[in-house]
């Protein structure tokens, strides 16, 4: 048994792997592209890729959160099918003085990057922005504040909700397991002085998980803060659970956790407090009954607490007198001023999303899209899934499907189908997942 379970965290560790490890630039795997790179004013390094028939558009691509390196694609099969294409790519590092959680200084790269671009290779004829995880709230920034030189955007898995719901949903579910299954361990949540207290912190809380796992009390626990996490109910080597199998369900959130969901944002909170100068998370008044009402696990919390003997009401309540979390309020407004999207498009955007995502949850392209709407600019947006498990898990045919949508919308001024079908269609059959979708509502304070 121990050793299937260690078989399936290590399949399930490989789904964070996009995540950690960026990729090398596109140009090592498209053999005719001329490579440039460069040099930005705050140090950062640009990388640029031209096909030999370059077909006059810019992919100016933001990558996302991970060690500060230029990357002009998400990966190399991606780079050389879209260099294959005739697109152009380019790509910066960010500042390499700061923090990896660059929004304070990577859309100010990028376009500076465009700039390096036009000066040295020539200018785009058009330029579309894409951008993935991390990035991927850079793109959706970019589609903000483009001064009329980006085109349209494609986003991959992005983080489109912002740093603030991420911070605060994350804070609420950390403070679950805490609160819950070790509250004699006051395992710190925030103001890390190090990434080393952040590890020792996310591993003392994955341990405290484990052992829950073993209870009907502790598992009920867990899924109660897999809700407040938005965890996907489905990991990356099992078939989905049934829609009334709340124990599967909690099985395979439970399996994210043991695979180091905990620890990889733990640590990524220590380096979003170093970018903001303190925590901008919060769970000061917050409902925590109404915030699970609102979970699209809501259900399976209520039947694995019934089948454990355990008072949800009881365990609200623990959470309620728990000492909260106060924002820092200069951090809180530096992350709104840089790690949030508004929603008031400028150009097309084109959203992929994972359905199973537990980094970026595919929830937040619904409150992304809310936004939008609240802007009067939901015409310019569009959002398409792929059924599968991982972050930014796409095969290079989806985003080519993606990217091919959105520069029919450009050249037309209007939207083409971004169903399913549609998208599906255009691809070699067997070479992409699109399903029609439509994810539940972020849970976030």
């Amino acid at each position: 048994m121990r050793t299937r379970l260690a078989r399936r965290i290590a399949l399930a560790g490989a789904a964070f792997t996009l995540a950690l490890t960026p990729a090398p630039p596109a140009a090592r795997a498209g053999a005719a592209a001329e490579h440039r790179t460069g040099t930005l004013a705050d140090g950062a390094d640009w990388v640029a890729d031209i096909p030999p028939h370059w077909n006059g558009t810019l992919l100016l691509y933001s990558h996302g959160y991970g060690p500060l390196r230029a990357q002009d694609a998400p990966d190399p099969a991606t780079g050389a099918a879209l260099l294959a294409e005739g697109y152009a790519l380019a790509g910066s590092s960010y500042d390499p003085h700061g923090s990896q959680w660059a929004l304070g200084s990577a859309e100010r790269d990028q376009f500076a990057t465009l700039d390096a671009f036009t000066a040295t290779v020539g200018r785009p004829r058009r330029t579309i922005s894409v951008g993935q995880s991390m990035g991927g709230l850079v793109n959706a920034r970019i589609a903000d504040d483009t001064h009329g030189r980006i085109a349209g955007a494609l986003g991959l898995c992005g983080l489109v909700a912002g740093g603030t719901d991420l911070n605060n949903y994350q804070l609420a579910g950390e403070t679950a397991l805490a609160a819950l299954l070790a509250p004699a361990d006051r395992i710190p949540l925030t103001d890390y002085p190090s990434t080393a207290a952040a590890t020792a912190a996310a591993n003392s809380l994955t341990a405290a998980a484990e052992t829950a796992q073993r209870t009907p009390q502790g598992r009920a626990r867990i899924a109660l803060a897999a809700a407040y996490l938005n965890l996907p109910a489905r990991s990356p080597d099992q078939d989905p659970p049934d829609a009334d199998d709340p124990a599967g369900q909690e099985t395979q959130q439970y399996q994210w956790l043991a695979a180091g969901q905990l620890r990889f944002i733990m640590t990524a909170r220590y380096a979003v407090e170093q970018a903001a100068g303190g925590d901008s998370g919060t769970t000061e008044a917050l409902n925590w009954r109404a915030l699970l009402a609102g979970s699209p696990h809501y259900r399976e919390v209520r039947a694995l607490y019934r089948t454990a003997g355990l008072d949800l009401d009881a365990d609200l309540a623990t959470l309620s007198r728990a000492p909260a979390h106060r924002a820092d309020p200069a951090a809180a407004r530096w992350m709104r001023r840089t790690s949030t999207a508004d929603g008031r498009l400028t150009v097309p955007l084109l959203d992929l999303h994972t359905t199973a995502d537990p980094l970026a949850p595919a929830e937040q392209e619904t409150a992304f899209a809310t936004r939008v709407h609240g802007t009067g600019n939901g015409p310019l947006l569009r959002q398409a899934f792929v059924a599968r498990r991982g972050h930014c898990a796409f095969t290079p045919h989806e985003i080519l499907a993606g990217l091919h949508a959105l520069v029919r919308r450009i050249d037309s001024g209007h939207w083409p189908a971004t169903g399913a079908a549609a998208l599906t269609a255009d691809q070699p059959a067997g070479t992409t997942a699109f399903t029609d979708h439509r994810p539940g509502r972020l849970v976030t304070p």
